[in-house]
């Protein structure tokens, strides 16, 4: 079956670190463009990072630039997530999602295909 599940949120303080992990199955994460995206209560989905699937050139929202990286690990079929200095703005549910296009830059959540059920970040003050 093919999936992306999504783990390592939890709660932390903010100014902490947290680094998420999205591991697929029956998809080969360098075959795609591989995104994080966030969504809190009460608002739309935002574009958090991408890592392009031709030369793993990186893209973040506002938001993440400077305090998240966005990496991918081939051998492991995994994409990572790492998030330094969390504010409690960051709070909310992170999906990872995969694109068969090859995209250079920010991307909405219709560019992309696929999706996991997400893992909730929680930043308390």
């Amino acid at each position: 079956q093919r999936q992306l599940v999504e783990s390592g949120g939890g709660l932390v303080q903010a100014g902490g670190s947290l680094r998420l992990s999205c591991a697929a199955s029956g998809r080969t994460v360098s075959s795609y463009t591989m995104g994080w995206f966030r969504q809190a209560p009460g608002k739309e989905r935002e574009f958090v990072a991408t890592i392009s699937r031709d030369d793993d050139s990186t893209y973040y929202g506002d938001t993440a630039k400077g305090r998240f990286t966005i990496s991918r690990d081939n051998a492991r079929n995994t994409v990572s997530l790492q998030m330094n200095s969390l504010k409690p703005e960051d709070t909310a549910v992170y999906y990872c999602a995969a694109a068969t296009t090859i995209w250079h830059g920010p991307v909405i959540p219709s560019d992309m295909n696929h999706w996991g059920k997400g893992t909730l970040v929680t930043v308390s003050s």
